[in-house]
């Protein structure tokens, strides 16, 4: 696989979305990388081309397209193998993908995606207020479980052993993401204090601070 020195690294990005999260990994991992902006609902030709998927993040490494967000962190994590953004340990690694796919898939591809991108699951306009709701009860749901697993752990700092790694990034960008919603109010701060805690400290890191500036959440 290609290395930083081997191969020039290219992130492309949408701003707020997922892909604020391997923005944030790069950035923890100290690794150069080039942003390229592929804007939701305004991608071009030539992402299409490369991309047929139309979603992102894409990591580019040279000529290899890696995309899905599992396979791009691990594709980080590779070039990168002294940052452990996949954690230390092999409990570690597991852990960490258990938060990865956990949030790619109940949160983000299932709850996220009946709030804002309603058109994926259905054709009928008439129940997309019913989707919507459906994904805000879902979004409650997801934030209960992650405070009762923080609870249940005395998670204060890390989700994942005494260091960051990508699950970090990821519980982050869903926190921030609730800011955005406009048809019903979400009060982590209240209803969940410690991942709200979890995540304000984790804000202070200095690649939330340069993702956020950029993504603008």
């Amino acid at each position: 696989m290609p290395t930083p020195t081997d191969a020039p690294l290219a992130l492309f990005w949408s701003p707020g979305a997922c892909s604020f999260v391997p923005h944030v990994a790069l950035c923890e991992a100290g690794i150069k990388f080039d942003l390229v902006l592929a804007k939701i609902g305004q991608m071009t030709k030539e992402f299409e081309e490369m991309n047929p998927k139309r979603r992102v993040p894409v990591l580019v490494m040279g000529s290899e397209v890696i995309t899905e967000m599992a396979a791009v962190l691990t594709a980080i994590a590779t070039i990168a193998p002294e940052a452990h953004i996949l954690g230390k340990t092999p409990l570690e690694k597991i852990r960490v993908y258990e938060w990865l796919n956990y949030l790619s898939t109940t949160a983000h591809g299932q709850a996220i995606a009946e709030i804002w991108r309603t058109e994926r699951f259905t054709n009928n306009k008439e129940i997309y207020p019913q989707l919507r709701a459906k994904g805000y009860e879902t979004m409650r749901e997801i934030f209960a479980h992650i405070e009762a697993k923080f609870k249940e752990s005395n998670i204060t700092e890390f989700a994942v052993g005494k260091c960051y790694t990508a699950a970090d990034g990821f519980l982050s960008v869903l926190y921030l993401w609730t800011a955005r919603f406009t048809e019903v109010t979400i009060d982590i701060d209240n209803d969940y204090p410690v991942y709200a805690a979890y995540v304000k400290k984790m804000l202070q890191r200095t690649a939330f601070i340069e993702a956020r500036r950029i993504h603008k959440l």
